[in-house]
């Protein structure tokens, strides 16, 4: 895919502690993703809190709402020309082109149960796809972050995916097993790869941090990876669907899958 590696489009940001261009937008995004954690906590393991379900069933809390209108009204200042996406709040249109991308809190299951694994998450994404994402962890204090051409960060450090070079002994992190193609879940199982559930963006974490190798989503919802489709290959590894696809709107298609690139093909390969 040639993707450009740089980052084309930035906000007209009015905050005078954030510079203007690429590495403002950059900035700003992992400011407002850690804003929005900060808040999240105090609903966390709080045992007043309420939990809500919608349509399809799945929960939402406060903490949910509360998150997404704390990152939608940041960005409506800081990027008043730009499109907002959310997973709790109507889409919102924009003249420039781009979009942020919003998942107020990754793993609200496991946020309701006190697990401090749930993530807040954002990504920017213009007419290349995304430029822009922030992966954080509040009740970790861990923070992944990259912007397209500028690197991936693991709290203000470099990081990087491992080197690992195939998949026997190879670390593979899934979300859950119910939503898997069973001929694909029990190929996986039999593969050579130590396959686990710390799922959710955690896993992508953990793949760009080098802690783990690869990342499953054979279902997902274009805010559960949108940040990933820049975060994962600026750590130096890939990111594609579950069928392989690696182009521009990978993101939006439904899956996901993040591997440290060495292990990649051999992996899909698994369950094709």
């Amino acid at each position: 895919m040639n993707t450009p590696r740089y980052i084309d489009s930035h906000c007209h940001i009015h905050d005078e502690r954030i510079p203007d261009g690429p590495d403002g937008a950059v900035a700003a995004a992992v400011e407002i993703t850690r804003a929005a954690g900060a808040l999240t906590l105090e609903w966390f393991c709080n045992d007043d809190l309420e939990i809500d379900h919608k349509g399809d069933g799945s929960p939402v809390t406060a903490a949910d709402l509360a998150a997404e209108s704390l990152m939608r009204e940041r960005l409506v200042n800081l990027c008043p020309d730009d499109a907002v996406m959310g997973e709790e709040h109507q889409d919102t249109s924009g003249t420039s082109g781009r979009t942020w991308v919003i998942d107020p809190i990754d793993g609200t299951k496991a946020f309701t149960k006190g697990v401090p694994l749930y993530s807040n998450l954002l990504a920017l994404v213009d007419e290349h796809g995304p430029a822009i994402g922030v992966i954080n962890l509040p009740a970790l204090g861990e923070t992944v972050w990259a912007g397209r051409g500028r690197g991936a960060f693991f709290n203000g450090e470099p990081c990087r995916v491992s080197n690992q070079p195939s998949l026997e002994g190879a670390y593979a992190m899934t979300s859950g097993f119910g939503y898997w193609p069973p001929d694909a879940l029990q190929a996986v199982l039999s593969s050579p790869v130590i396959f686990r559930t710390w799922g959710d963006a955690y896993g992508y974490a953990l793949v760009a941090t080098g802690r783990a190798e690869a990342m499953i989503d054979p279902l997902a919802n274009p805010w559960d990876v949108a940040p990933m489709a820049v975060i994962i290959p600026e750590a130096g590894g890939r990111y594609t669907t579950f069928d392989g696809d690696d182009g521009p709107d990978a993101w939006k298609t439904g899956s996901g899958v993040g591997t440290n690139g060495a292990i990649h093909d051999a992996l899909l390969d698994v369950w094709h």
